[in-house]
């Protein structure tokens, strides 16, 4: 077996309404960051995997995010998985 380190990126699906997202370009056009558009917020997951493979780990981490981490309805996420 090998440990694997495992970022999952969770964010808001295009079209789906992110209130933190729009609180947060409020608050950068209060303090002058006019330049700022677009804000979208989501979160950053990282933990550690055993499995006999990268594949294995792909796997077992998309079946986390799918069961748990992510709601598939109106978050998408992305793996990035490398050996630890």
């Amino acid at each position: 077996m090998k440990t694997f380190t495992v970022e999952a990126e969770i964010m808001p699906k295009r079209g789906v309404n992110d209130p933190q997202g729009e609180s947060v370009l409020s608050g950068l056009k209060l303090l002058g960051f006019d330049g700022a558009s677009k804000v979208r917020v989501g979160k950053l997951i990282r933990f550690l995997v055993s499995a006999e493979s990268i594949d294995a780990a792909r796997a077992e981490a998309t079946e986390m995010c799918e069961k748990l981490l992510a709601n598939p309805v109106i978050e998408e996420y992305e793996l990035n998985i490398a050996e630890a």
